[in-house]
């Protein structure tokens, strides 16, 4: 693990100083193109977001949430009348 930091810090270092040493009309135009890069990439997806909230339908619809199990259809075959399973069911259901 610490190999593999030092690897890391050794790596920003080597940016950090071919960065320092580019000329500073270079480095504004490089910052200048990341800005506009980072400008038309927000505009994109606002964009895009208005226009996904102009196309969409405002209607919803709010229905009961319904228990999954209850609404479980299990086969005849399955269910045995013993003792055990009438007690399951009547603590786990709810009506």
């Amino acid at each position: 693990m610490k190999k593999l930091r030092e690897n890391i810090d050794r790596f920003f270092d080597r940016l950090d100083e071919n960065w320092r040493a580019m000329p500073v009309r270079k480095q504004h135009q490089y910052t200048l193109y990341l800005f506009v890069g980072y400008l038309l990439m927000t505009v994109g997806v606002v964009a895009k977001v208005w226009y996904d909230t102009s196309q969409s339908k405002n209607d919803m619809h709010i229905d009961h949430i319904e228990n999954p199990v209850l609404k479980q259809n299990e086969s005849p075959a399955r269910l045995q009348d013993t003792l055990k399973t009438i007690l399951k069911n009547q603590i786990y259901e709810r009506k």
